[in-house]
């Protein structure tokens, strides 16, 4: 039985967004409903979400949504990764100002089936979530590449880019009442990583091309890429990739600090949060491969 999935990502920047959807493209028990983009330049961070989208053969709804975070300045203005578009047929028109509706009609149209996957900053899950607060309920899971959790990773943290790019979001999207509420901190997604030279060996896949072509722009600043979105999605098809421990998560607001940075306290009576302790790497490359055929 496949898994009704929506899709919240700032594809564009990072290269593992496109990865990601990539994979969700290729995995058969994923029923993807719906594709939102978030931060700066949204449309053109749609048109790529578009390109791989036809590459596919398959038509998903794709909306452009907020690009600018709730209070604090823009960080993330712009998305790369899009001068790679002239080489790839994708859609060139979406609807604007509907991403938010989008998703609220279409969880309320499915409740208790839909996981959303967030996979940038938590901007337009937090519009949501506000606009109607019944969402979070509805809600099969909630499943975010966000924070950092842990000090078991050396060099990692303390802060994490999608939770400060929007920490108002980050928040409020923390204190909402899902049943499942998943997230993977980058102390544990930075332990899953390809070189380039690995990356241009194992991407032969067609839907894998343009991906390929994508991480040209991303390997002008690295050499590697880090599959911290594709880790996030596996994980809703396996659960035996990761193991997760329920606990409380809090999100440091105080203007002293830097805003948005997640704080998790183990176990208790009252904990709402599940958090990815581990790993399993070779399972995980195992599993992504493998529904590219």
């Amino acid at each position: 039985m496949s898994l009704k999935v929506l899709l919240d990502t700032d594809i564009g920047s990072d290269i593992d967004d496109a990865v990601c959807l990539a994979y969700l493209l290729a995995q058969s028990e994923c029923e993807l409903l719906g594709i939102t983009t978030v931060t700066g330049e949204a449309e053109k961070r749609a048109m790529l979400a578009s390109a791989l989208c036809r590459v596919a053969g398959k038509e998903v709804p794709i909306f452009p949504g907020a690009e600018k975070p709730l209070v604090v300045p823009q960080k993330q203005p712009q998305a790369p990764q899009a001068r790679a578009l002239r080489k790839w047929d994708h859609k060139r028109q979406f609807p604007h100002g509907q991403a938010v509706e989008f998703l609220r009609q279409t969880i309320r149209a499915h409740p208790g089936e839909v996981t959303l996957l967030t996979i940038g900053p938590l901007t337009n899950v937090a519009l949501l979530f506000r606009v109607d607060p019944e969402i979070p309920a509805l809600l099969k899971g909630l499943v975010m590449i966000c924070g950092v959790f842990t000090n078991r990773l050396a060099g990692v943290g303390p802060d994490e880019w999608n939770a400060i790019l929007d920490p108002h979001a980050t928040a409020i999207v923390y204190n909402a009442p899902v049943a499942v509420h998943r997230s993977l901190g980058v102390e544990v997604t930075c332990q899953v990583q390809m070189d380039r030279q690995q990356v241009e060996v194992e991407f032969h896949a067609e839907l894998l091309r343009p991906v390929l072509d994508f991480a040209g722009i991303w390997f002008e600043d690295t050499d590697v890429i880090t599959f911290h979105d594709p880790l996030a999605a596996l994980t809703l098809f396996d659960d035996q990739v990761c193991r997760f421990e329920r606990g409380t998560v809090e999100v440091e607001l105080d203007s002293e600090r830097v805003q948005g940075m997640t704080h998790w306290t183990p176990g208790g009576p009252d904990a709402r949060h599940e958090v990815a302790l581990e790993v399993n790497v070779r399972r995980f490359f195992e599993r992504f491969f493998a529904v590219f055929g």
